[in-house]
């Protein structure tokens, strides 16, 4: 058993050694010194295959696909990159992409925020088959415990997860969650909500989307994309952010942010509620 799976991480590995060099071939082929912008085709792709000798990749997508959400760029293309920015893939179209700055292009929560204490509703024979601290088991218990609510202010519901469709322009997405909600003087927002896992960090690509996404899909709503992250299994970090273009690069920023303890009826004490009463007045 232990040989296999060396065998079919040595798999992988090698074809992920051959995505890089793949890209990194695409990007120097197109790319001019001072550029901001480079555009790239799935041809393109596919030439390089067959300029270095690679065995025909049957999805070609998913090279593009790999750095845009779970692979670091070569060094060589990072390289390139002007100070204090960095090279990101997004979708320009069916088959078509670019090489875009964004500075930055991930961001992770902060470490130094209180954590507000909520009574855990998640039922407890979830907790028993759902444990973790996996995506699926935090979009669980942001659902049971109604954070989406509570961090946004607004009355919300969700109305689908794990969407995957085609945008215009961009591509196939696919979104964790998204919720509608209401505010009090009636005005509607659209949420889509990006999870991760510990340790993992939020993408710009990830965030801009989930924006294009729901201005084509609910153009009335008010969009407002949240990321959410389990710090333990018990704490979560939600962050709204924001994408701004500023002389054609990408500028992510966090608009909100709050963590959550889920804990008993006992673990919050009289000094909590009067706390949190006291910063409500203020």
């Amino acid at each position: 058993m232990t040989d296999n799976i060396g065998t079919i991480d040595a798999v992988i590995e090698k074809a992920l050694s051959k995505y890089d060099k793949i890209i990194e071939h695409v990007f120097n082929k197109n790319f001019k010194e001072g550029d901001k912008v480079i555009s790239i085709t799935r041809e393109q792709l596919a030439e390089a295959c067959t300029s270095l000798d690679i065995g025909r990749i049957k999805n070609l997508g998913d090279i593009p696909y790999s750095y845009r959400f779970r692979r670091n760029l070569p060094t060589s293309v990072v390289g390139h990159a002007p100070t204090d920015s960095e090279w990101i893939i997004v979708g320009s179209g069916v088959g078509k992409y670019e090489f875009r700055l964004a500075s930055p292009a991930k961001i992770s929560p902060s470490d130094n925020r209180q954590r507000i204490r909520i009574p855990d509703a998640t039922p407890e024979i979830v907790k028993k088959y759902a444990p973790g601290t996996d995506e699926q088991a935090l979009l669980t218990k942001v659902r049971y415990n109604r954070l989406v609510d509570l961090f946004t202010g607004l009355t919300c519901y969700s109305i689908q997860n794990h969407l995957r469709t085609t945008v215009t322009n961009i591509g196939q997405i696919e979104i964790d969650e998204i919720y509608l909600g209401i505010s009090k003087k009636g005005a509607h927002y659209v949420i889509p909500c990006q999870a991760k896992s510990p340790g993992d960090r939020f993408g710009i690509v990830q965030v801009m989307q989930d924006i294009a996404f729901c201005r084509a899909r609910y153009p009335n709503a008010i969009c407002k994309p949240i990321a959410l992250q389990f710090l333990t299994e018990c704490d979560v970090a939600m962050l709204e952010l924001a994408v701004q273009v500023d002389k054609d690069v990408f500028r992510l920023s966090v608009v909100d942010e709050k963590h959550y303890q889920l804990t008993t009826k006992d673990g919050i004490v009289d000094t909590d509620i009067t706390a949190y009463r006291d910063s409500e007045q203020e």
